[in-house]
């Protein structure tokens, strides 16, 4: 059972119905999925919700075609009224007059064709945008630790735009041209019965070329969607780590990386380009219309056809197949593209998790006891990080975790709060395995506070009030001051509606800290947990932020994961950790005489 979670798409919403994901939290969607087992069912099951603006395009494309194949046939009656030796120039006239006349009706039809192809890629670029991110956002850790961001973000931006464009221009001018093949096989009879011959050989051997060509341009197509995600995460790597790079001083080393998925990127657009010169149906055009011309001329001089404005009406039939030999030459391209990307869109939806949400769990009020039994944890194939942890913590105890960097401390809490699940033994809250918790109701009951802690470029206010988006500025400013921020917060020049940067990039690391308890506050956990968190600031801050912890710890069970002393001395309890297993348990004093391995944590 997978929980329920809103997600609108605008005033178009119609009933909400729920549809399983392949991801760690269900999100509502207003509408059921279909065809995800194929890129192609997928795209057109989303085409299918909009099946009146298809009925329109189709309606455009027919009458498009249609009456663009009237001008062959007026100019043929053209030809037939002024050339007698008494030019009929009321039939002249009339022929002028059902050309301009049809083409007026033509130019209306493909607005219609066009505007409601627009219409469907817009709004199926809307839609693989919402279930796509609706997939992304209900994922678990163990899967998003696996992906590049910039990959992802590759897929979430650019695919999907790629998905739009194959619609609109691509099939929209695909059905278009469609009609344009037929028109020629449909007329060529009513001019004489064989003039079918070369048109409908030249459809036959169009499709024929034109599935190689599709089958040549298929992998071009995902080689280049694969190495643009790749130069993307490069980008993003370098974007994001850009103070660790300035400050080694690998400008030059970066931008060499970035030029390699740059290059790698415009070879595989090189050799799909290669692939599209090589469309042979611009070849079949050529020998087609020599062909016609030299078929409607023969039967002309036999006089089986018995005027001259039928022999030039039928040569300018094969116009109509110039519109789809050259709108297919980037309209497949487009198609192929959006294909590969809807497919790299779909590896992302349909990627599974191993963890559950388990809505019919229990989900009641926290005590704070906290129970590993043995607990194992390994990341796929590799060596455990966490070995046969076993250690108990009392409700409202405080609880220092120490031990030396990749001892598996954060680890431990990862499994707390289900993260990751272990992959043998137990954790227990309140005597409860955590997989048998709702797991919305057991981490809204714990809060961690890490060292590289995230911010939101939102105000102040809406940054502490994120887990709990109903709470009043009084409720807001009262955590603040239980976080030891309120006075600094008041300084800004807008106060708590203060827009801070990105990641909170704007403030300095004490009040980033503090901001982030006051986030832990106001959610008011059972259990906190912070996370090395007071490790890069100086000690006049870390004596604030200290003050705030031993207040916030009161009456609720605490997680320590930490380095200093002056913290670890006031635990109740210290667990030491070594190689991914405890190796003591006990007070600063005890351990002191019993633990070699906590000695050496403060002998370096």
């Amino acid at each position: 059972m997978l929980r329920e979670e809103p997600l609108l798409l605008g005033s178009e919403a119609r009933t909400n119905l729920t549809i399983t994901m392949q991801s760690e939290f269900a999100i509502k969607l207003n509408w059921i999925p279909q065809g995800r087992e194929n890129a192609t069912r997928w795209v057109i099951a989303h085409m299918l919700r909009n099946k009146g603006w298809i009925v329109l395009m189709l309606i455009g494309a027919f009458g498009n075609a249609a009456l663009a194949a009237a001008v062959p046939l007026y100019v043929g009656q053209a030809f037939n009224a002024i050339n007698t030796p008494s030019p009929d120039y009321d039939a002249l006239t009339l022929a002028a007059v059902g050309i301009v006349v049809s083409q007026l009706v033509r130019g209306v039809l493909q607005l219609g064709r066009n505007f409601s192809s627009e219409i469907i890629g817009q709004r199926l670029e809307r839609d693989t945008r919402h279930e796509l991110y609706a997939s992304l956002i209900g994922k678990s850790m163990a899967f998003h630790d696996q992906q590049t961001v910039g990959d992802v973000m590759a897929r979430a931006t650019n695919d999907v735009r790629e998905v739009n464009l194959m619609l609109n221009p691509g099939l929209n001018l695909v059905i278009g041209s469609a009609f344009f093949l037929l028109m020629p096989i449909l007329v060529a009879p009513r001019i004489y019965p064989t003039l079918i011959i070369t048109p409908l050989v030249f459809v036959i051997l169009y499709f024929i070329t034109l599935q190689r060509y599709l089958q040549e341009l298929k992998p071009a197509t995902e080689s280049v969607r694969h190495q643009f995600g790749a130069m993307n995460a490069v980008l993003a790597e370098s974007i994001e780590g850009i103070e660790t790079v300035k400050s080694a001083a690998q400008e030059e080393q970066a931008m060499e990386k970035f030029e390699g998925g740059v290059r790698a990127y415009r070879d595989a657009f090189v050799r799909q380009g290669y692939i599209e010169s090589r469309f042979l149906p611009l070849l079949l055009l050529g020998v087609a219309t020599a062909t016609g011309l030299a078929q409607s001329l023969y039967l002309f001089q036999q006089g089986l056809i018995t005027n001259v404005g039928d022999v030039v009406a039928y040569n300018s039939l094969f116009i109509l197949f110039g519109f789809p030999v050259f709108t297919s030459s980037f309209a497949y391209p487009q198609i192929a593209s959006g294909l590969s990307s809807a497919r790299r869109i779909l590896a992302l939806i349909n990627a599974e998790t191993h963890l559950d949400e388990n809505t019919a769990g229990h989900a009641g009020q926290m005590q704070g006891a906290i129970q590993f039994e043995h607990a194992t944890l390994q990341y796929r194939s590799e060596a455990p990080v966490l070995e046969d942890v076993s250690f108990e913590i009392r409700p409202g105890q405080t609880v220092a975790l120490v031990g030396q960097t990749g001892s598996g401390k954060t680890s431990i809490i990862k499994l707390l709060n289900r993260i990751y699940d272990a992959t043998a033994g137990r954790v227990l809250i309140d005597g409860r395995d955590v997989r048998e918790w709702q797991m919305a109701a057991l981490r809204k009951q714990i809060s961690i506070i890490e060292q590289d802690l995230f911010l939101f470029s939102r105000t102040v206010a809406e940054n502490i009030a994120f887990g709990q988006p109903e709470a009043t500025r009084e409720q807001i400013e009262a955590a603040a001051q239980a976080a030891q921020a309120h006075d600094f917060i008041l300084k800004f020049a807008d106060g708590y509606d203060t827009i801070v940067g990105e990641r909170g990039v704007t403030l300095s690391g004490g009040q980033r800290q503090r901001i982030a308890l006051a986030r832990a506050l106001l959610a008011d956990p059972k259990i906190l947990i912070l996370d090395d968190a007071t490790s890069a600031i100086d000690s006049a801050t870390e004596d604030q932020i200290q003050q705030a912890i031993y207040t916030a710890s009161r009456g609720r069970t605490t997680i320590l994961i930490t380095h200093r002393l002056s913290q670890i001395r006031w635990a109740d309890m210290i667990v030491v950790m070594k190689q991914g297993r405890v190796a003591a348990v006990g007070t600063h004093e005890e351990l002191l005489t019993t633990s070699a391995a906590y000695r050496r944590i403060f002998a370096r």
